[in-house]
């Protein structure tokens, strides 16, 4: 490469520059720039290397001194330095005059969708776009702050009203999601936003208040908010939310549209520029002078076309990539067809640009003349010529009427007023003012296309007379400015009629004539030439812009609209010239050459010299940049203080810069440089500089940079394909070095960069280079390998499914990397086995780090660890994969439903992996103990109702490894129920204790909240032990349905077996019991008869559903509760007959004691002597209240009771009838009748009382009829009973009777 302060292009025998769009890399820079293309040569910035150190030849030389390395380091410094200085140029001017790229306006989503398999305009820049809300980003410090408020709220250390609900939700946030290690890495990642946080715990909520009923008056989404509220107020730290804040953080400004000047400031920071060197580049490049800037453009542009004609001319192509059938001659002509196309694109972009001048408003021209772009083109450039119509020009003069002095001739109460006129313009007035004081300040506006236009200016005094017409013109004036009067006051004389008194009148007036925007310069000059201007003379000379590419040297006449003569600028060279002293007039002279014609100017100072020469620069777009002879002076005097005083302030600034070694950057030619090389470095550090802000951007840079290096890539012509390629490597290699980057956005660069391989022209370009393909397959392989990983770790990668849709776009942009080209899709198979595989991996990674997390290693690997200790510690494992498995399918189930069963496979595969721990730990296990049931049913619960797990391959180890456990169990509990009921009913037993064994069998627990109503639970005990093993059995659900059946078969004759054995026990128990029991009227039924009646109505009750119908092993369809319902029936008719019998002998034992009062007997008369009272019936009375007391409290069942009170009544009065009967023949002694009124009466009324049902029937009535006539024929014989002892139902036997109980 040539000295980058040259003025010239290469000449024919120079070495073409590389323009190849991935010629960064062969010119890697120091700093590490990475090209897709590693295998690429490298090279310094400029074309040209320098010498080679001594003793560079070798590679096992002797080993640099430190010297030699700390000079080494230091060139490094520098030349990084210098590249980064003329990167910072070609940005300044990128910034300060763009032509292609803008700024995006809209506030929109990031996440917009976008169908990346069917973009037709690649314009569109969805990850251009802005977020509305900014997702700031969490820092370290800023989560600990963040655990510190939420711990301080559940303390209660906070002025926060909140309820359990809320405070129960606030604490599983704050100890499933805050403490996680996958946030914390999130947070490292730089990927972890305030709206993370605010998002995972407004989804939490949202399920916890789906699940609260519906209150009356309270909505749940008033809840809801209340409740997000209540969270803000805990993640600010209780700030005030009814404060706005209307400032916004650096970060956040970033994302709007930034001006120029924070743009500067932007990239200084990205390039590392100090503040002096921007100042000092930005004045010497005039960045705010648009006509420079143009200028530069223009020049840059004709640089690009010669680089790609002496690229065509001296055949230095870059290597293509042939596809199908195409020929490395037709690629060649397509990419400097591409080339060129690509200039013209920026040329009509640049024409389209309205005119400016500096940061005045903008001018749109009428015409824009096209400028030959090739050879083909030169011939019709006579075509193009301007003609004197198309050079159009419109001034705006300012006339302001200040004062007048000097008149005197008026008398002072006399009205004047001016006049003002533009020749061409409509007449304007001034206000009135009387003669003593004229003064107006008055402004006339006018519009004219005259350069050089007549302005009058007329005095009148007002006439009064009747018969004036015309007011008296006092004095004028005849101004003729043009468009470099000073525009300052100034004082004019003015002209007076004859014999006017005031010869000394002036006016005082401002004249401004404001330039067009397309005049560029203005000023005298003494021009001669060829073709125009002929002779040497001076003449006003206006430097006219028509468009973009059309400058014309335009010179006038006054009063004249149209240009008397001009020159058009295309294709003159402009310089400074030597002075001629054989011409008259001109002090600093210049010239203007082009082929076949030359044309001579002067100007009368050297100033003015300087501003004609770089205007006109500026419009020839000639690649030689004039330098002026005081500038040169000044250069050889080598730092004298020697200077011209009158040069413009242009000239001082780059007399500044270059004396900071500025120049040579500001001078460089941007066609000689390697703009991929320069775009890699840029684009890289930019994106540094992105993610190390305070933004979680994931990768997306913000519009302000994407709009500059858009710029540059439109502008500098770096290739689309090489500038996503050098994207994508960056992002990867963040990436890798824990970054967290948005899928969707290397989605985009990896479909534009397979686009254009393929053929697709995304961006018009059709030719695809060797570097580009490889570079593309290098991308594709890494990215591929990327995502792989990203699914492998995808619970760590994208912690509780954030951010959001991450996961989902990451296995898209797999299925398109996967991809062979761009219409044949991916094989769902080869698709689906690649995602199994990833998953494969991920169960093992998940495994080891929540093993990692539960210290199980250290728990089941420890030689002093015992196997309680070790089940614990597998239980606990157990829970924590199960919620691994909940938040998987909660937060990333989603994302793999286009690819069913994955992650079911996924989630059985790393329930697996614990099941060998789990195995390994059972092993350890003490034999029959049933600890590990625990284990067994927290899996099996979760595992039941689950829709892909129940049955699955984990499953069925799981039951497969408790079966025999299950099956020992059953055999032991069988036993234990067994020995139980024999060890509780054994005559040992019953033999050893007062209460007739009761206490063995039945034995009391308190608080168990299912015991009998006695108050023990020995049968309802067992009950419960079938009951629980059954319901044990059936939540199994053994998948061998046959298993199932013989189980469940064998718990129901088991069942039956055993419900039998109790009732028969119980049976014989009461027996004996009963059978203990001494006949007397003090006889009381005790406890324990009715805890076994209770039993036997307990297995009665539970037998339905213990035994109900089933299927056998061969599946017959069973009955089982039949045979107990028999064995109950039998039971319960035992039992009656037995409690009867016991009761009925007490009323034999009344009756046979009054049999003794039978008439004719030897003991009536000897027991009458005694006169008995009713001690007898009192006894007997007081005896079946008692057990009837008993019998309705200790039994459980109403129904068997009620059964019984019939059964013993119906005994009862049979009893008394048979008893009757036997003595029909004679008659009742009194005391035997008082006796029997009395019982009778108590038995039928009490029973009546219990609840027995038709008590006065049957047997009733014979009694009652019978000891009526009985109680007549005694009143008749002996008078009235006594005692208020009658059959008749009066008030005065009950109260009698109160009486005598009392």
């Amino acid at each position: 490469m040539i000295d980058p302060s040259s003025s010239e292009y290469e000449t024919d025998n120079e070495d073409v520059p590389d323009t190849h769009p991935n010629a960064d890399a062969r010119s890697m820079d120091r700093a590490g720039t990475r090209s897709p293309n590693p295998s690429a040569d490298t090279k310094s910035i400029n074309s040209n290397p320098g010498p080679a150190m001594d003793g560079s030849g070798g590679g096992d030389g002797p080993s640099p001194s430190p010297s030699v390395i700390s000079e080494d380091a230091e060139a490094k410094q520098e030349e990084e330095r210098r590249k980064r200085m003329q990167l910072y140029v070609f940005v300044l001017r990128c910034i300060s005059y763009p032509f292609n790229a803008k700024q995006a306006t809209e506030m929109a989503k990031r996440q917009t969708k976008v169908d990346f398999y069917n973009i037709t305009d690649w314009s569109y820049r969805p990850f251009f776009t802005l977020v509305e809300n900014i997702p700031y980003m969490v820092s370290k410090q800023q989560l600990q702050t963040i655990k510190d408020r939420f711990q301080c709220f559940l303390k209660g250390q906070t002025s926060i009203i909140t309820d359990e609900a809320f405070l129960n939700a606030v604490q599983d946030y704050y100890n499933i999601f805050l403490r996680s290690d996958r946030v914390a890495r999130m947070v490292t990642s730089g990927g972890c936003s305030a709206n993370d946080f605010r998002e995972v715990f407004k989804n939490n909520i949202e399920k916890r208040v789906r699940q609260i009923p519906e209150i009356s008056g309270l909505s749940k989404e008033t809840v809801l908010s209340s409740w997000m509220v209540k969270f803000d107020a805990i993640y600010r730290g209780e700030e005030d939310t009814r404060r706005p804040t209307n400032r916004l953080a650096p970060s956040a400004a970033s994302e709007l549209i930034l001006s120029k000047d924070q743009l500067y400031e932007m990239f200084q920071s990205i390039l590392d520029i100090k503040k002096m060197e921007h100042q000092l580049l930005y004045n010497a490049c005039q960045l705010d002078n648009g006509d420079e800037q143009a200028a530069a453009i223009r020049r840059e542009l004709n640089g690009r076309m010669h680089a790609a004609d002496k690229i065509e001319s001296k055949n230095k192509f870059p290597k293509f990539y042939l596809r199908n059938n195409e020929i490395e001659r037709q690629l060649q002509d397509q990419y400097i067809n591409e080339l060129k196309q690509q200039v013209n694109l920026l040329r009509s972009n640049l024409e389209t640009l309205p005119l400016t001048r500096g940061s005045d408003k903008s001018y749109h021209p009428t015409r824009l003349p096209r400028l030959p772009t090739s050879a083909l083109d030169q011939a019709s450039e006579d075509d193009n010529t301007l003609s004197k119509s198309d050079v159009g020009l419109r001034f705006a003069i300012e006339v302001v009427v200040i004062e007048v002095k000097g008149l005197k001739s008026l008398a002072a109460r006399k009205i004047v007023y001016c006049t003002m006129e533009v020749e061409g313009s409509e007449k304007k007035q001034t206000e009135q003012a009387e003669a003593s004081k004229p003064y107006w300040n008055t402004q006339g506006d006018f519009v004219t296309s005259q350069p050089l236009p007549v302005v009058k200016v007329k005095l009148f005094a007002e006439s009064t007379g009747m018969l004036s017409i015309d007011d008296k013109e006092l004095g004028k004036v005849i101004i003729h400015p043009n468009p470099n009067t000073p525009k300052s006051p100034d004082w004019h004389n003015m002209t007076v009629p004859k014999n006017s008194q005031d010869t000394d009148m002036k006016i005082k007036l401002i004249v401004k004539v404001e330039r067009p925007q397309n005049m560029k310069y203005c000023g005298y000059l003494y021009a001669q030439g060829k073709g125009v201007w002929k002779k040497w003379r001076k003449r006003f000379t206006i430097l006219v812009q028509v468009s973009q590419y059309a400058f014309a040297m335009c010179t006038y006449l006054d009063r004249k609209s149209e240009p008397n003569e001009m020159l058009q600028l295309d294709g003159f060279t402009v310089d400074y010239s030597s002075p001629e002293p054989n011409r008259e007039g001109g002090k600093a002279f210049f010239n203007a050459v082009k082929e076949g014609e030359s044309v001579s100017f002067a100007s009368d100072d050297e100033q003015d010299r300087i501003l004609w020469v770089q205007a006109m620069y500026r419009a020839t777009g000639q690649s030689h940049k004039p330098v002026p002879p005081t500038q040169v002076q000044k250069l050889s005097d080598k730092g004298g203080k020697q200077g011209q005083v009158d040069a413009p302030i242009s000239q001082f600034h780059a007399d500044r810069a270059r004396k900071h070694g500025m120049d040579e950057f500001i001078a460089a030619d941007p066609s000689k440089f390697s703009h991929a090389t320069l775009f890699e470095m840029l684009q890289r550090l930019t994106l540094s500089h992105r993610l190390d802000d305070s933004y979680s951007c994931l990768g997306w840079l913000s519009p302000g940079q994407i709009f500059v290096l858009e710029e540059y890539c439109a502008r500098y012509g770096v290739r689309g394909c090489h500038r996503h390629l050098c994207f994508l490597t960056d992002l990867l290699q963040r990436a890798s070095e824990g970054a967290m980057i948005d899928s969707n956005l290397l989605h985009y660069s990896f479909a534009f960069c397979a686009s254009h391989v393929h053929g697709n022209r995304p961006d018009g370009i059709g030719t695809v280079t060797e570097d580009e393909r490889n570079g593309f397959l290098e991308v594709q392989e890494r990215l591929k390998n990327y995502l792989k990983n990203q699914i492998t770790h995808f619970r760590y990668c994208f912690p509780f499914g954030r951010p959001d849709g991450g996961l989902k776009s990451t296995l898209l942009l797999l299925e398109r990397v996967m991809m062979k080209d761009l219409t044949t899709p991916v094989s769902q198979v080869d698709l689906r086995a690649v995602i199994s595989e990833c998953l494969e991996k991920a169960a093992l990674v998940n495994y080891s780090r929540v093993s990692e997390y539960g210290k199980i290693e250290e728990n089941l690997n420890s030689d002093g660890v015992s196997p309680n200790q070790k089940l614990d510690a597998i239980i606990h494992l157990a829970e924590l994969c199960i919620e691994v498995v909940q938040q998987n399918e909660e937060h990333h189930a989603e994302s793999f439903a286009w690819f069913s069963g994955v992650m079911s496979r996924h989630s059985d595969t790393f329930l697996s992996l614990f099941g060998v721990d789990m195995d390994s730990v059972l092993d350890q296990q003490v034999p029959d103990t049933w600890d590990s049931f625990q284990l067994f049913q927290i899996l099996n619960e979760f595992l039941l109702p689950h829709p892909s797990l129940n049955k699955g391959e984990f499953h069925l180890h799981l039951q497969d490894s408790f079966a025999p456990l299950v099956i020992r169990y059953i055999d032991l509990m069988e036993t234990s129920i067994a020995q139980t009921i024999h060890k509780s009913f054994s005559k040992e037993a019953w033999a050893t204790q007062n209460d007739f064994g009761i206490s063995t069998i039945l034995k009391s627990t308190q608080g168990s909240g299912t015991q009998l109503k006695s108050g023990n639970d020995t049968g309802d005990t067992v009950l419960q032990q079938l009951e629980m093993l059954q319901r044990f059995i059936r939540d199994l659900n053994w998948p061998p349905e046959a298993f199932g059946m013989h189980i469940q078969h064998r718990l129901k004759l088991m069942t039956c077996s055993m419900i039998k054995s109790v009732i028969a026990r119980s049976l014989s128990r009461f027996e004996e019991a009963i059978g203990r029991i001494k006949v007397s009227t003090d006889l009381e039924l005790t406890t324990n008869p009715c805890v076994l009646i209770n039993i036997i109505l307990e297995c009665r009750n539970r037998s339905p559903k213990l035994c109900e119908p089933g299927l056998d092993p061969g599946k017959t369809h069973q009955i089982y509760h039949t045979e107990v319902e028999k064995a109950v029936e039998s039971a319960f008719q035992s039992v009656e007959e037995i409690l009867v019998d016991k009761l009925i002998k007490v009323l034999e034992l009344v009756l046979s004691k009054l049999s003794r009062y039978d008439e004719g007997s030897f003991t009536a008369s000897l027991l009458s002597l005694s006169k008995p009272g009713m001690e007898l019936a009192d006894k007997y009375v007081e005896f079946m209240r008692v057990n009837q007391d008993i019998l309705r409290e200790k039994i459980s069942d109403e129904y068997f009771v009620e059964s019984l009170f019939k059964r013993w009544y119906d005994s009862s009065v049979k009893l008394i009838k048979d008893w009757l009967m036997e003595r029909s023949e004679i008659q009742l002694h009194v005391y035997q009748l008082k006796i029997l009124i009395r019982v009778f009466k108590k038995i039928y009324k009490d029973f009546e009382l219990q609840g027995v049902l038709d008590v006065r029937k049957g047997n009733f009535e014979i009694i009652h009829k019978r000891l009526t006539v009985e109680e007549a024929t005694a009143s008749v014989t002996t008078g009235a009973l006594g005692h208020s002892i009658t059959m008749k139902d009066s008030d005065d036997e009950y109260e009698s009777e109160d009486r005598r109980e009392s």
